[in-house]
């Protein structure tokens, strides 16, 4: 039992970590172009990722959690975060444009 009290609060405490590295990055603009669920990636038409050094284009991108592909669908447009993590650039934070 102590076993998976022990993993359950690591877990809480790494998705509470992630979130909070997502509130630090700067969000950035984009038009989705692709979602592709069963990969886990989206590809976003996107406008300058300053953490990223990254000028606009048109990319895929891996989610650090597959819910953020539930609501949204090619041609929405929305704003998010990103960063490289394990050597793929992937996005953090995902929200509808106002």
């Amino acid at each position: 039992m102590k076993k998976q009290t022990l993993l359950t609060l690591l877990a809480i405490a790494a998705t509470a970590a992630t979130a909070a590295l997502a509130a630090d990055l700067p969000q950035a603009d984009a038009e989705v172009r692709r979602v592709n669920p069963a990969g886990q990636e989206i590809t976003l038409r996107h406008g300058d990722i300053k953490n990223l050094d990254m000028p606009p284009m048109t990319m895929v991108f891996k989610v650090k959690d597959p819910t953020l592909l539930q609501n949204v669908k090619a041609g929405d447009k929305v704003k998010f975060t990103a960063d490289k993590v394990n050597g793929a650039y992937t996005i953090m934070s995902l929200q509808a444009a106002p």
